[in-house]
């Protein structure tokens, strides 16, 4: 069997979540995602709309996903490969040569973004709405 593992925060989900995990799934038998925790967000200076709980829940609902473990540092990538004996490690292109140091351990594939499509833009665009609203509102 084929292991692939992936990581991410994977809030306010996505077609672009959704493309990169039908794509990490492609390559193996058994995809496993990394889930960045509350806490390990707060340390990246992301804040989720949703919880760890709930985004746990939207991931182990999604057919290509196998199982889901929680993401609690940067540096336990390494122990992950060697506990769930890992073959490939997939991260999305904005994370290109930031993982090289793995592959001495496995396999690392950087798949496309997909375009036009961000958390961060959608994001922006509730914002832009909620403002937009608010002031129509004071009006």
């Amino acid at each position: 069997m084929k292991k692939v593992i992936t990581y991410g925060t994977f809030d306010t989900l996505h077609h672009g979540h959704i493309n990169i995990l039908r794509r990490a799934k492609k390559l193996g038998d058994y995809l496993i995602v990394g889930l960045s925790t509350n806490k390990f967000n707060k340390i990246k200076h992301k804040k989720s709309v949703y919880s760890y709980k709930q985004r746990k829940a939207i991931l182990e609902g999604i057919k290509y996903v196998d199982l889901v473990i929680p993401e609690n540092s940067w540096n336990q990538k390494i122990n992950d490969i060697k506990t769930h004996k890992i073959d490939i490690f997939v991260m999305g292109g904005d994370w290109k040569g930031k993982f090289d140091f793995l592959k001495k351990y496995c396999k690392v594939v950087i798949l496309p973004r997909t375009k036009g499509i961000s958390t961060t833009s959608i994001k922006n665009k509730l914002k832009k709405k909620n403002r937009k609203i608010l002031s129509d509102i004071s009006l």
